[in-house]
């Protein structure tokens, strides 16, 4: 009977783990639809309200300052009152946020909607890295985080395929109540299929707790931190620019626009696959931690280099092409500055540091937007941004290289 009882308890458990790897999933994808929803809609906006780009640019760049801005306060948060409550509460904002957009008027009150969200939003990673920590044992926790990793371009491609047909035949605000009531459907699942969890009893016991004093006097800190600037910024405005410059350069319709999109990001899904090849296969061939990530880091970097062709392409499915392998590029490139912290950052200091180089990311991604609106609202068009993605990851590549000339990882003594 104990023993019966016992293989219950344990399948029982089994099952909460799992359960709990895939809402982080679902909640992962929601995330990232959720975000795409505007610049996917944004042909149908601009026609209602007769809003411009700068309108537009208003909106991405106060997202990323929202962004950056909560994300200093993302991990109190989560350690005040535990990844349960935090991360429930903070998908309903965000899904409140999101139905909000429907009934905005304004500009203010359509920044205020979206501030509301990304602030809400900036929550996803650490609360599924925290819940793993938390919930998952050690040797589960690998694959829970792979399988959560992939769930932002997942996202990315779903919300082209599914918002705007849905909105076609609905109507925009109709796409922005139904994606936060989404949203609602998981929290249900969220407070039903988390409530019986419980913490592993693993306990780590660190030496030292972290400190910004302490990272921001490390190089590596600053190598992250810049590189990251030097790169999210065109994470983000390929993230909410992509749809309206098939529309812009090449004519497309809001429906004409779905095959593209999803072309683009289904590459930056695969790039992000492939950089759990390159670099083992570089280390498996004989080369130090250091040139290894360092060679990885200079293949993606010149995977980016044609992009401006992307602009003189005959068509928008041989420019999604060319864009959406700057995008496998870019996955393939942030992926491996996240080994690079894993290699030289203290442990201790990993969390710290990685915050400080999202601050530094979003907070460039912020410049970019506005300098968007900008260049389309005097005439430069898109091309000086292609131009500066071309060269930005090899700077920022030389930018680590010149900080940090050799990568020692701490297992190498």
């Amino acid at each position: 009977m104990a023993i019966g009882a016992n293989n219950h308890t344990e399948a029982s458990l089994i099952r909460s783990r799992n359960l709990l790897i895939g809402l982080l999933f679902f909640g992962t994808i929601i995330n990232y639809v959720d975000r795409q929803v505007l610049s996917l809609l944004k042909p149908s906006i601009e026609a209602e309200y007769g809003w411009g780009d700068a309108e537009f640019a208003h909106f991405a760049s106060m997202s990323q300052l929202a962004a950056a801005s909560a994300l200093i306060f993302v991990g109190y948060l989560l350690d005040r009152f535990g990844v349960r409550r935090a991360y429930g509460t903070a998908v309903g904002l965000w899904s409140l946020a999101g139905i909000a957009h429907a009934f905005a008027a304004t500009v203010t009150q359509f920044v205020s909607a979206r501030v509301a969200l990304v602030a809400a939003e900036a929550i996803n990673t650490p609360a599924a890295v925290k819940a793993a920590a938390v919930f998952l044992p050690l040797k589960q926790r690998s694959m829970a985080m792979g399988i959560v990793n992939s769930a932002p371009n997942l996202g990315n491609i779903i919300a082209p395929l599914t918002v705007i047909p849905f909105a076609a035949v609905f109507g925009w605000q109709a796409a922005f109540i139904v994606t936060g009531l989404i949203g609602f459907v998981w929290l249900a699942f969220w407070i039903g299929g988390t409530r019986r969890l419980q913490p592993v009893a693993e306990t780590i016991v660190e030496a030292a707790k972290p400190s910004f004093r302490d990272a921001l006097k490390d190089k590596v800190t600053w190598a992250i931190a810049g590189a990251k600037a030097l790169t999210d910024m065109f994470w983000w405005f390929f993230t909410f620019w992509l749809p309206d410059l098939f529309v812009k350069v090449f004519g497309l319709s809001q429906k004409e626009l779905i095959g593209p999109t999803a072309l683009a990001f289904t590459l930056a899904a695969i790039g992000a696959l492939s950089a759990g090849v390159v670099f083992p296969r570089l280390l498996a061939r004989g080369l130090s931690v250091n040139r290894s990530r360092k060679t990885a880091l200079l293949i993606y970097a010149l995977i980016i280099v044609p992009i401006p062709l992307a602009l003189t392409a005959d068509s928008p499915w041989t420019a999604a092409a060319i864009i959406g392998m700057a995008l496998f590029a870019h996955q393939g490139f942030s992926t491996n500055i996240f080994g690079f912290a894993a290699d030289a950052v203290p442990s201790v200091r990993v969390g710290t540091v990685m915050a400080i180089g999202a601050i530094a990311g979003n907070l460039a991604g912020f410049g970019i937007q506005e300098t968007t609106g900008w260049l389309l609202t005097n005439g430069h068009g898109y091309a000086p941004l292609f131009y500066g993605a071309a060269v930005s990851y090899l700077t920022a590549l030389a930018l680590i290289h010149f900080l940090v000339p050799r990568i020692v990882a701490h297992d190498e003594g």
